[in-house]
């Protein structure tokens, strides 16, 4: 398995979204996003693709989106159906993250082997949450601050059961 790391933006309630998209704007978090992830595969859920809009695919990376729906497939998106799968796709480079949504995180959070959070000060109202990932990480440096959130590297505290 490669190299996994969640990046994501969340406010100290764990809210990562509303309506699809972000309760916040936050331009220097984009650009810190945008210069983590560049080079690298991103793995998202279809709905996170199809919130992309105008931007997808996300350029300069491999766009890998999970979805259940077997006959789905878009111009620039490789396609998987289950975590396990990404073993087995041939990927630009062995570190991976992984974008979004909530179901997608909750999904590959027993595989992740690490997180990039930019913790977002303010709370916001959102109706999406990002799950719960303190049993396995708790532990975390920050790597940046500015003046609305900090970005938080989280460290694996213990393997998850994968059962």
């Amino acid at each position: 398995m490669p190299k996994l790391t969640a990046i994501v933006a969340m406010t100290p309630e764990r809210i990562i979204g509303k309506d699809n998209d972000l309760p916040w704007r936050l331009p220097e978090d984009l650009k810190m996003f945008k210069r983590t992830t560049a080079g690298h595969p991103v793995v998202m859920g279809r709905k996170t693709w199809d919130s992309l809009g105008k931007y997808k695919p996300l350029p300069g990376r491999q766009n890998i989106v999970i979805t259940r729906d077997e006959s789905w497939a878009e111009e620039g998106a490789t396609v998987i159906y289950s975590p396990e799968e990404l073993q087995n796709t041939e990927l630009q480079d062995e570190h991976v993250f992984v974008i979004g949504g909530a179901q997608i995180y909750q999904l590959f959070l027993p595989h992740l082997d690490e997180l990039i959070i930019s913790y977002v000060y303010n709370n916001y109202d959102g109706d999406t949450k990002f799950p719960d990932f303190s049993e396995h990480f708790s532990e975390y440096e920050v790597l940046e601050t500015y003046e609305e959130f900090e970005v938080r590297r989280y460290f694996r505290t213990e393997k998850c059961n994968t059962k």
